[in-house]
């Protein structure tokens, strides 16, 4: 199982903490011993939430791929100011912390703006987190337009990772950066484009067919 850059620190941390409960319990055997298999439970979901895995799907300049793992929680027609300065669908997609959380380029293209912005931690599938939660946006100019990208801190997630600056070459299907214990994606897209997915769908990231440009 590859694991994302992000998580081997915590994942160090875990083994470290099993290794001293594993000198508690050799120690004083006994009750102990549910300790480490707690902590042995923890570094394994640990493991688990930082998998990168790889994704193949369909790919295309007309297609629109699901940026994040997770369950659509919100289909909307909003007016998206800082990048596409128009109405735009977004598309929300809520990330539990069973999740994979490495985020995906949904299109191929041009990294134009990255923005970050600090905010509160409420509920990450709450429709307010798109307005008031810790975000960082990304806004891609692809081969059909601009689109973007919204990483979104959860009441849980305290750390957004965008890996991209303006000016790098965006590869649809390809990692971008990741938002740590629970969080929320937005994709904010031209309201001509055609929303494939609908609300409550379970969605992976790379994979699933998002949106579909007009031919």
């Amino acid at each position: 199982m590859r694991i994302a850059p992000e998580g081997w620190p915590f994942i160090r941390v875990a083994l470290a903490l099993d290794l001293a409960l594993a000198v508690v319990w050799y120690s004083w055997p006994g009750w102990t011993a549910l300790l480490l298999v707690v902590g042995l439970v923890l570094t394994v979901w640990v493991a688990a939430f930082f998998r990168d895995p790889e994704r193949r799907g369909e790919r295309g300049d007309a297609l629109v791929i699901a940026p994040a793992d997770g369950r659509i929680c919100s289909i909307a027609q909003v007016v998206e100011p800082m990048y596409l300065h128009q109405e735009a669908t977004r598309v929300s997609i809520f990330m539990s912390v069973l999740n994979v959380h490495v985020n995906r380029f949904p299109v191929s293209g041009e990294v134009e703006v990255v923005h970050y912005n600090p905010g509160e931690f409420t509920v990450a599938s709450h429709d307010k987190a798109s307005l008031v939660n810790e975000q960082a946006s990304v806004g891609i100019l692809g081969p059909r337009g601009p689109m973007l990208v919204r990483q979104i801190a959860g009441s849980i997630a305290r750390r957004i990772v965008t890996d991209v600056g303006p000016g790098d070459r965006a590869t649809q299907g390809e990692r971008f950066g990741m938002i740590r214990f629970g969080s929320r994606v937005d994709l904010f897209l031209d309201p001509a484009v055609a929303v494939k997915v609908e609300l409550n769908q379970v969605v992976r990231g790379g994979e699933t067919v998002i949106a579909e440009y007009p031919s």
